[in-house]
């Protein structure tokens, strides 16, 4: 593999052959639509919809909005979340899908992880809701699950508990879009479900969102909120804040032609994923994050995760966390905080760290995972119900290159790479 290869990145979604994209943008520049909505707002809205559905009895109301994190707040402001109310939220995730519960004055109840699916924990989950009561006396006012790299949670039984105590489910299928659930997309079996068109999504707008929605007159209250929550009169009136979140027509016609793609995003990810655990096999101390055997699981694998067994040495692993990082890593863009120490009380195993500098040095992009949400320091007060599952695996694990562009070469190369990494 040459020095000149172009760096292989985790996950980037690409566009599509025909450039349908370029047309779809090309026609809203032509026709003055340069603003957050119009006719490609409204056909990539249908276009969701119409996949979510996927020609079952659903019919599922879709509103594109400016990013994922939008459409969590949205769906927890409709959801009534207010000031002084609880959200029961995964902690093993990213911090969009709790932070918007902070935005409304409410505090979120972190839940752990169960280890088949690393995401939300069903049993902790039920104990957290009835604990929860007896603390505060009331229910929390919303559930979050999280489709964490794209793994289906464990949504009957998640279901079957929020209805069992009244309690809507908010998906965070933003790393989900395509997976499914005893055969049904993700996002659709609570009352909300969120999508994510970030850069390195499955499919992308380059930025922005979406939120599912079960019926129309939910869509339009949260279209509502999403345009400034404007009232019915020739003139600006308010009897509600509302936000600048809808998706702008240019963004939306570049959706309109990753929508072309998506199918074959999804099976080239799973088709990344399949040649991973095939070359992994026999390499001893490195685990691939499998979805469970039973059937009802279909992952997309938006990103290929993997762990490290601990006694397993890195090159380099004596140097790990010795400097402080300057730059952002790991995707981070724009401002990064700087710090005076290179390491915390939570932190990936010196191998992983390791692993992650060789990589790089290989022009591989190779992250840690989430880390959990409740040790995070701005949520240090937060309330938590854990095993310590996930804990654990961030310690642990860590993420591998999976996006449109990454081929079964450099699958192979990547593999090659982590073996060199721990062969003495």
């Amino acid at each position: 593999m040459s020095e000149e290869r172009k760096m292989i990145y985790l996950c980037l979604a690409h566009m599509s052959e025909d450039g349908a994209e370029q047309k779809y943008v090309k026609e809203a520049f032509d026709t003055n639509w340069v603003v957050p909505m119009g006719p490609n707002v409204n056909a990539f809205e249908q276009d969701l919809a119409n996949f979510v559905n996927d020609g079952s009895r659903l019919d599922r109301k879709v509103v594109c909005l400016s990013a994922g994190t939008a459409a969590v707040h949205l769906a927890l402001l409709n959801c009534g979340v207010g000031p002084g109310d609880e959200v029961c939220v995964q902690s093993f995730t990213f911090c969009a899908s709790s932070h918007p519960i902070t935005y409304l004055g409410a505090k979120p109840v972190f839940i752990g992880s169960e280890p088949t699916t690393w995401n939300m924990d069903p049993e902790l989950l039920e104990k957290a809701i009835l604990d929860r009561k007896a603390v505060t006396g009331k229910y929390p006012k919303a559930i979050v699950p999280v489709a964490l790299y794209g793994m289906p949670y464990d949504c009957a039984r998640i279901m079957a508990i929020a209805d069992k105590y009244g309690i809507p489910v908010i998906e965070d299928a933003a790393e989900g879009m395509g997976s499914r659930f005893d055969g049904q997309v993700l996002g659709t079996f609570g009352k909300y479900g969120v999508l994510s068109f970030n850069g390195n999504k499955m499919i992308t707008t380059s930025g922005g969102g979406a939120l599912i929605c079960r019926g129309a007159d939910d869509a339009n209250n949260i279209m509502w909120y999403a345009t400034q929550a404007r009232d019915a009169y020739p003139y600006y009136q308010h009897t509600a804040i509302g936000y600048n979140y809808r998706m702008s027509n240019i963004c939306a016609g570049i959706g309109r032609g990753q929508m072309t793609v998506l199918n074959d995003h999804i099976d080239h990810h799973k088709h990344v994923q399949a040649l991973y655990e095939e070359l992994f096999k026999g390499v001893k101390g490195i685990q691939m994050h499998k979805q469970p055997a039973d059937e009802r699981y279909d992952a997309n694998f938006w990103l290929c995760a993997a762990t490290i067994d601990k006694d397993v040495h890195v090159k380099g692993q004596e140097n790990a966390y010795r400097e402080v990082i300057k730059t952002a890593v790991g995707g981070a863009a724009g401002v990064i905080h700087a710090v005076d120490s290179a390491t915390t009380d939570c932190q990936p195993n010196d191998n992983v760290e390791a692993l992650r500098v060789f990589m790089l040095a290989k022009k591989v992009e190779c992250r840690p995972l989430w880390k959990p949400m409740h040790k995070q320091p701005v949520y240090a007060e937060a309330s938590v119900y854990t095993n310590g599952i996930e804990e654990d695996l961030f310690k642990v694990g860590f993420c591998l290159p999976a996006g449109p562009y990454v081929t079964d070469d450099d699958v192979c190369y990547i593999v090659d790479c982590i073996k060199e990494a721990i062969n003495k």
